[in-house]
């Protein structure tokens, strides 16, 4: 292995069984009671990899991607299926923190225990048990039970302990969030001091800022293959827009869902059927579903009725999220119980505090509307939503051509939207950042 090479991973892979139905008891197992049927998952497959000594390396994905597995065979908690591990240096691991405190021994007695399983001697114990005891700040408390430690103590203890030990190779799987924040910059301080030593650092995180902050190279994992690797800024942009569509088609299913139960209600509730008790839930969500709005939220005199909006995203779909810089649209439909001169259909954008982000009617737009059919559907087309990530709100209404009020909802429908722009605020501006010297 090149000598430049911290650690070395050739075509690994591992899988575990998922049982569906294990036996749980003697008598379950010889009286097959339950079957040992199970379903392999693989947790890593065939991943190959060289992380050079002092580099920095950040693992991500979605849980179960594989991350923690792959940590874990790097530091051989667990053994691959196939292919191999070369590690070239002395490993600590923050991965199972406090694996072999013994609860009924003090917190120092704990010290000797857990370092001499990071393969220190006593008497490297002895020479850094100060400083392990007044970086974990659990001053008189050291000399208690580990059993009476809160967790908070427990982990700080752990901490510690396995960052004290100079490591060549340090792992790090999702305990940089142990204690309070002062406690946190402690730990990235060690750990930025590690970096700067040239210790080579594995880390994983779902804390994506730090994952940037403090890393030279980041690999991001999917379903137990490296799906893309490089530099921190563009793999993690990658990563993020992949985990706002995922998160933007979870919530779209679910409101397909309700408003498909939505459905089945009315039906019934058309039919004069009587719910069972079972289906009692499904009667509340009718309620729900019928909208029915207090008079400081709508008001009119209904001579043209607003009978139902909608969002519907690029595809078409009823729909209460969004992900930006795609197209929407607003429907409104209405029902004319007196005619007009005029009809001039609104709608608008507001925060979760009720600040006006945006508003436009079609009288804005120059589209003057004097004849409608008695039923029908307005639609206020959006190229491309350029709302940052947040919770909204809409509003539709209709009025007449003196803008009186004919049928307006303030807050009809809770949205949200989803977007990759880091900017804060509620909306996304097209721009470009130049030096001029």
């Amino acid at each position: 292995m090149n000598s430049n090479i911290a650690i070395s991973i050739q075509g690994i892979s591992k899988n575990f069984k998922i049982f569906k139905d294990k036996p749980v008891s003697l008598k379950e197992k010889i009286l097959k009671l339950r079957s040992n049927h199970f379903e392999p998952f693989n947790a890593v497959k065939n991943v190959s990899l060289d992380i050079k000594k002092g580099e920095t390396v950040g693992l991500i994905g979605h849980n179960g991607c594989g991350k923690s597995t792959l940590l874990k065979l790097i530091s051989q908690i667990l053994y691959p299926d196939q292919g191999m591990v070369i590690v070239n240096g002395r490993i600590s691991s923050l991965i199972e923190l406090g694996a072999g405190f013994h609860p009924d021994f003090t917190g120092r007695e704990n010290i000797y225990i857990n370092g001499s399983i990071f393969g220190l001697s006593k008497n490297q114990i002895d020479e850094r048990i100060d400083e392990i005891i007044r970086f974990s700040e659990l001053g008189s408390f050291i000399e208690n039970p580990v059993r009476t430690y809160s967790s908070g103590m427990y982990m700080r203890l752990a901490f510690s302990v396995a960052i004290n030990v100079d490591p060549e190779i340090l792992l790090i799987d999702e305990i940089l969030s142990v204690g309070d924040s002062n406690f946190q910059k402690k730990c990235y301080n060690k750990i930025e001091g590690f970096k700067n030593s040239g210790v080579t650092i594995i880390i994983v995180a779902h804390d994506l800022g730090t994952i940037e902050k403090i890393c030279d190279r980041v690999i991001w994992m999917d379903k137990g293959v490296v799906r893309e690797q490089g530099d921190p800024d563009r793999v993690v942009n990658l990563y993020t827009q992949y985990m706002n569509k995922k998160f933007v088609e979870q919530r779209q299913e679910e409101h397909k869902h309700k408003e498909e139960k939505k459905k089945q209600a009315d039906k019934k509730h058309q039919e004069g059927q009587q719910y069972p008790k079972e289906e009692m839930q499904v009667e509340e969500e009718l309620k729900t579903s019928q909208q029915v709005f207090s008079d400081d939220i709508r008001w009119g005199s209904k001579e043209v009725e607003i009978t139902g909006a909608r969002i519907l995203n690029n595809k078409h779909e009823s729909t209460n999220v969004i992900l930006a810089g795609e197209s929407l649209d607003i429907e409104i439909d209405y029902k004319i119980n007196q005619p007009q001169e005029e009809y001039i259909f609104g709608m608008g954008f507001y925060t979760v505090d009720k600040y006006l982000v945006y508003g436009n009617n079609t009288q804005i737009s120059k589209l003057k509307i004097t004849e409608l059919k008695e039923k029908g559907t307005v639609k206020f087309k959006i190229n491309e939503c350029n709302l940052l990530s947040g919770n909204y709100k809409l509003n539709v209404a209709i009025v007449d051509k003196n803008h009186r009020a004919l049928d307006f909802i303030k807050f009809y429908q809770d949205f949200t939207v989803i977007s990759n722009d880091k900017a804060v605020g509620v909306h996304s501006i097209d721009h470009k950042w130049e030096i001029i010297q």
